[in-house]
């Protein structure tokens, strides 16, 4: 896996979001896989100890069975997205059941979405609009499918790489604080398989760039 995207590659897919609006200095984290008890609402404490805003990509099977956390996430101002159901790879599933999964996770999104809860104001259709391909594979055609529904299909800039136990916590750390810059999207992991590398480059990546003067912002439909 690349850490951080070539140009050349966000070139070839131009209707996929690569990067954040890049005005001033701002970073958009990202947290595949959620939402998972223990690490989710981990996630959250170091968030808000920063008074960093994110966006989560959530597997619709975990939102089903980990509602509350779900509503913890939209509660404490984040954004979310889809993820599929099942953490599907596109390349390897059928472009109907693809879109099938992913409109599944939609739809439990939606029901689990804290309607009754929220007295903000806040538009809570944007947290169905963004979508995440599962290990970024996705054919064309399948995408196609999906901005037709009115999906946003969001990729990354930079993948810290955490999910990979085959690194150190700290280039786990150092995959992000090299590469990043205004504008960044970087993809972490609200999961059990990501939590050793996570839990040391996650708080350590907000104190750097917070000290540098960036924001986090999460991303918008």
């Amino acid at each position: 896996m690349i850490v951080k995207i070539p140009n050349i590659i966000k070139r070839l897919y131009p209707k996929r979001v690569w990067d954040g609006p890049a005005t001033g200095k701002k970073i958009y984290l990202t947290f595949d896989d959620g939402p998972i008890p223990g690490v989710t609402p981990w996630v959250l404490e170091q968030l808000k100890q920063f008074n960093a805003k994110a966006t989560f990509f959530c597997i619709g099977e975990n939102v089903e069975k980990n509602p509350g956390i779900f509503r913890e996430v939209i509660a404490a101002g984040h954004m979310t997205g889809n993820h599929t159901y099942n953490h599907l790879n596109g390349w390897k599933t059928t472009g109907k059941r693809y879109l099938e999964n992913t409109l599944l996770a939609r739809e439990i999104m939606e029901r689990n979405s804290p309607r009754q809860e929220l007295t903000t104001g806040e538009n809570l259709d944007a947290h169905l609009v963004l979508f995440r391909p599962p290990y970024g594979k996705i054919r064309e055609s399948q995408a196609r499918q999906l901005q037709k529904r009115g999906f946003r299909i969001v990729m990354w800039d930079i993948v810290s790489m955490d999910y990979n136990l085959n690194i150190s916590p700290e280039r786990c750390y150092l995959n992000v604080r090299e590469n990043a810059g205004s504008g960044s999207i970087i993809v972490f992991h609200d999961s059990q398989k990501a939590r050793r590398n996570l839990e040391y480059a996650l708080p350590k990546s907000l104190e750097h760039f917070s000290k540098e003067g960036y924001s986090f912002e999460r991303l918008e439909a």
